[in-house]
């Protein structure tokens, strides 16, 4: 830019270039925007076994001293199960992972995770952990959360019954209701998408019978 101006015939030194450069922000880097590839997510259904399919997502709310904070929510997509919801601060992909892994200890690994595009869920360590396991990440359309509709069912209900209903003063207060919420909600609490029934008596069922209809 100094050498521009100077050979247009101005007469400013470099300091007065470099102030004014700054005042009008131009040394501010535009961050570009990250491309995403082409969502093509396959059609909506109900899984007839466990662990074919799971859906994860986050949710934001805040303590009584208003610090924020977020839940990771997963379930299983087949009989709409709670298979972990970890509250904390913040959720870097490799923490992410780490709830996975735990998670897959008691349960096992899933065919795939229907997952959004937040950055977590994008991210190298996310993608290489799926790979390394034989999981495939099922990305919804950005814009389009009714693609992962069972996991944004469950995030509604659990708004309603914990976030909205109790007021946090630390994040012991969110993980002990929340932990007491998850066992009643698999437990015992019925759903009218599982013909009445909880979801632990759908896992009976199902070590029964290896092919459902109508759930």
């Amino acid at each position: 830019m100094y050498d521009w101006l100077r050979y247009e015939g101005q007469g400013w030194n470099h300091k007065k270039i470099r102030r004014i450069y700054r005042e009008m922000k131009l040394h501010i880097r535009i961050r570009p925007k990250k491309r995403l590839p082409s969502r093509h997510p396959q059609v909506l259904i109900v899984p007839n076994k466990l662990n074919d399919s799971w859906s994860m997502d986050f949710m934001a709310d805040g303590l009584s001293t208003g610090r924020a904070f977020r839940t990771l929510n997963i379930i299983d997509d087949c009989n709409r199960e709670v298979l972990a919801i970890e509250v904390d601060y913040s959720f870097p992909a490799a923490r992410v992972v780490r709830v996975l892994d735990q998670v897959v200890e008691e349960r096992g690994y899933p065919r795939q995770i229907r997952v959004d595009n937040g950055p977590e869920f994008i991210s190298t360590r996310l993608r290489y952990w799926a790979i390394t396991h034989d999981v495939k990440l099922e990305h919804i359309q950005p814009g389009k959360p009714a693609q992962n509709a069972y996991i944004e069912r469950f995030n509604r209900t659990f708004r309603e019954d914990i976030l909205n209903m109790y007021m946090f003063h630390n994040l012991t207060d969110v993980r002990d209701l929340s932990t007491k919420w998850m066992v009643d909600y698999n437990d015992f609490r019925p759903h009218t998408a599982l013909g009445g029934i909880p979801p632990k008596a759908v896992c009976s069922f199902i070590e029964k019978s290896p092919v459902l209809t109508g759930i």
